[in-house]
């Protein structure tokens, strides 16, 4: 059967473990999947971008993990460099108004920065967010690649099935899709480009 739905996902998950007293827990299979997915996927339909002020930078609510960060009111825009929050707390102890911002760090949900801003500057943030849960609505990679989903889902079956052989075999399967959808990504991402040697 083809997967291009969520419905359609439940059924063949369904089907793979032929256990009619699991059904009721196929949209956890699902969920658990995907978090799955989320934490280890790095891919372009991840990404998004947003902007936040510098005095105030919460994380956005679909938040991941930063790619990239700069101030964007200023001309020329100035890169972020990131660091940890104790390396910005040493090197500007001082949180007062000191200076258009080269750093930025996460601070539990919010983000920090070195210098403390002298201005209401704008920080662009381009970061990966959650891809939208199949129970709301299907998602690029869900499209492309359905037996990710599956086999995640399928995976996640394991407290359950115990020492049932199939568990090694849709983990790895997970795996191999994993690899091969991010290699896939990674490569488009640098088609076109000449390959060149950059100064160290």
């Amino acid at each position: 059967m083809s997967i291009a739905s969520y419905s359609d996902l439940q059924s063949a998950i369904s089907n793979w473990l032929h256990r009619s007293d699991l059904s009721s827990y196929t949209a956890d299979f699902i969920s658990l999947g995907e978090s799955r997915i989320n934490a280890r996927l790095r891919v372009q339909a991840m990404e998004t971008s947003t902007t936040v002020a510098a005095t105030s930078a919460a994380l956005p609510s679909d938040y991941v993990e930063l790619k990239d960060a700069y101030v964007s009111s200023t001309t020329p825009y100035y890169h972020l460099e990131r660091k940890s929050a104790e390396w910005i707390y040493l090197h500007y102890p001082d949180r007062g108004s000191t200076g258009i911002p080269k750093f930025i760090a996460r601070q539990g949900s919010n983000f920090i920065f070195g210098p403390a801003p002298d201005s209401a500057y704008t920080v662009t943030l381009v970061y990966y967010k959650h891809l939208a849960a199949l129970s709301g609505a299907t998602n690029t990679v869900f499209t492309a690649y359905p037996g990710l989903y599956l086999f995640a889902a399928l995976a996640e079956t394991a407290p359950f099935l115990k020492d049932d052989k199939r568990v090694v075999l849709w983990e790895s399967k997970f795996e191999q899709l994993l690899k091969q959808v991010q290699t896939e990504d990674d490569a488009e991402d640098y088609s076109g480009s000449l390959l060149r040697m950059t100064p160290g």
